[in-house]
């Protein structure tokens, strides 16, 4: 899959639960949300050691708008982005609740990032739609 088709896809399948995505269309995804949330990120960063090295005690002064446009393009891909994760787990024929291990303290994203390397179920599985 190229990554045209990945974005694409992640799109279409915005809050889709069922089915499966590639290895390839997961980390097509993958770069697509690193390359449009890290100038985002830059530019919040900026902002904020700009208030820090202003010496204002204000707290306030570092969730400013560079904080909520970064907040709201993570919102924004955020659905997809797990959409995009459950069915890649589903590729490698695990449930999708197999997200929840990255909750678990130093080893759990791990795990789940070998799924992610893990190669698809070759031929049809549980969860072909």
């Amino acid at each position: 899959m190229s990554f045209g088709e990945a974005i694409r896809s992640g799109f279409q399948h915005y809050v889709s639960w069922q089915g499966r995505a590639s290895r390839s269309e997961y980390w097509w995804w993958v770069l697509f949300v690193t390359l449009v949330t890290l100038p985002f990120n830059i530019l919040y960063q900026v902002t904020v050691q700009s208030v820090i090295f202003s010496g204002t005690t204000d707290i306030m002064a570092i969730f400013n708008w560079a904080y909520f446009l970064l907040l709201i393009v993570a919102l924004a891909l955020f659905l997809p982005g797990l959409s995009m994760l459950i069915r890649r787990l589903h590729d490698t024929d695990r449930s999708g609740g197999w997200f929840w291990i990255a909750f678990v303290p130093f080893v759990g994203s791990i795990v789940l990032l070998v799924f992610m390397l893990l190669p698809s179920t070759p031929g049809p599985n549980r969860y072909d739609s």
